[in-house]
């Protein structure tokens, strides 16, 4: 966890879990595996989903709609190394327009991985505004936290 500047954000966390890098990089560089483990598929049941491009990896996209929860956005691969890394490109467009790019690094550790998800962008000016209320860290930590939880449990379960 990095301290925030003025003009730009990192959120990061990390878990260590008992599986091999190659089973956590197919969970995470498939988006139709997202259901089972991201933190913000539970808030809205009823939330569209369109995946496009690759089926995986550099090219897969993926699109939601929801309500004001989950709001809309979209993300896409840029970058995919098997067993080590998956880098995306994140756009939220409601309930704010932002751009953040989020990675998720494997480390081998022992007899499992440590996976750190991270994301970092610029500050919209919302959150400079209002930068002494609203941390994304604090705002965004939470989630990670309960992403990497359902990561971990999906990925151990086998």
């Amino acid at each position: 966890m990095a301290p925030e500047s003025t003009d730009s954000f990192l959120v990061e966390r990390s878990i260590d879990v008992a599986a091999s890098p190659a089973t956590l990089h197919g969970l995470i560089e498939d988006f139709r595996r997202w259901p089972g483990w991201s933190p913000w598929e539970v808030l809205d049941p009823t939330m569209t989903r369109t995946y496009g491009g690759a089926d995986r990896g550099v090219g897969a996209t993926y699109t939601w709609s929801g309500n004001r929860k989950a709001g809309s956005g979209s993300m896409v691969i840029t970058e995919s190394v098997p067993g080590q890394k998956v880098v995306l490109d994140l756009t939220f467009l409601k309930p704010f327009k932002a751009e953040n790019v989020t990675t998720f690094l494997l480390e081998p550790s022992g007899d499992g991985t440590t996976v750190r998800w991270r994301m970092t962008g610029k500050k919209t000016w919302f959150f400079k505004v209002f930068g002494f209320i609203f941390s994304m860290d604090k705002m965004v930590g939470k989630d990670f936290e309960k992403g990497l939880a359902k990561l971990k449990a999906l990925a151990e379960a086998g």
